[in-house]
Formats: C-alpha cells, sequence, structure tokens
C-alpha cells in the first residue's frame, strides 16, 4: 500500500517512521500533555502503526517542515473500547506542548477530517475529551462538530470519583457536496 500523506498551508501529516518513537515518548514526559489526557500505554506507537496497516489509516505523525520533523500527532482511530456511541470513528490530536495555541491542532485535524470523509467515505467521525478541556472542545468547535449534552459520558477506563470521568462527545458529518 502507498503511503498517505496530507498537507495543509503549514504542516505534513505522514505515517509513522521508526524514529517517531523517540520524539513521541520525549512529547509524553511533559505531564502537562496528561492534565486531560490519559497517558499512553506501553505498546502505544506499535498499536498506532498496526491500526495503519490494518485499517488503512490511523493517527498521522505532523511535521513542521523546515522546522521540527515530529511536534504531534494527529488523525483518525476506530475506537477499539465499549462507549455508548461505539462503533465509532474517533478523530484527536495530541502536540508538543511547544506547539500549542498557533492553529496547528484545527488545521491537521480538518485535513484528517476531510481524509476520512472523502478517502475513506466515512458518514461521521466524533471527538471527545475531558469535561474541563478547554482547548480540545475549542479545536472541537472550529471543526464545526457539534455536541449534544445528553450524550456526554463517563469514560469507562476510569474509575468513580475520577477527575477525568465525566467527558463531553462532539461529533462531525460529512457534508454533501455542493
Amino acid at each position: 500500500m502507498m503511503p498517505i500523506t496530507l498537507r495543509t498551508p503549514r504542516l505534513l501529516l505522514r505515517e509513522w517512521r521508526d524514529e517517531d518513537a523517540e520524539a513521541f515518548a520525549a512529547m509524553w514526559a511533559d505531564a502537562g500533555l496528561t492534565e486531560f489526557l490519559l497517558p499512553p500505554g506501553p505498546n502505544w506507537v506499535t498499536r498506532a502503526r498496526r491500526h495503519w496497516d490494518e485499517q488503512g489509516f490511523g493517527q498521522f505523525v505532523v511535521e513542521l517542515p523546515g522546522e521540527c520533523p515530529f511536534i504531534g500527532v494527529i488523525g483518525l482511530d476506530r475506537l477499539r473500547w465499549a462507549v455508548p456511541f461505539a462503533p465509532a470513528v474517533e478523530t484527536a490530536w495530541k502536540l508538543a506542548r511547544p506547539y500549542w495555541g498557533q492553529g496547528y491542532a484545527t488545521e491537521a485535524a480538518r485535513a484528517a477530517l476531510e481524509d476520512g470523509f472523502f478517502r475513506l467515505g466515512f458518514d461521521e467521525i466524533v471527538a471527545f475529551t475531558a469535561v474541563g478541556n478547554r482547548r480540545s472542545r475549542g479545536v472541537m468547535e472550529r471543526l464545526g462538530m457539534s455536541r449534544d449534552p445528553a450524550e456526554d459520558f463517563d469514560h469507562p477506563r476510569l474509575p468513580q470519583g475520577h477527575p477525568l470521568l465525566r467527558h463531553v462527545l462532539y461529533r462531525a458529518r460529512r457534508r454533501a457536496a455542493p
């Protein structure tokens, strides 16, 4: 299968390379990233690469061409665990802190959504985050995703009382071509 890459005005979204695992681990070493996100498991990169092999899509590595070969990961995943809205395809983003607040997450996630809707043919893609994660919720809203508060849910991987237990769900639907 030919490698998939997406380009935006400022970014390159590409499949994984072996050297990306070290940059991914360095990104997650920043405790600020886990304020609203669960830390990845020890085999996250292996699973992300396998998802690409099995599904033909996944989490892209995001590059800032000419400046940084790894600023984070953004893309699509088939949900692998039980949530009230499954089965579903999720979009997600994780950027290293130096790249927050510059519109990169929105720009890259928009490209991933378009790829999901037009190359892959999905009718709907979801995103979710902890209730207090205002930055990610802002990205979801800038992407034009919609939220029904009745669909908010408790994360099934977290125990009752955990500060990140309650999550909000946003949905994006493919629009018909004009």
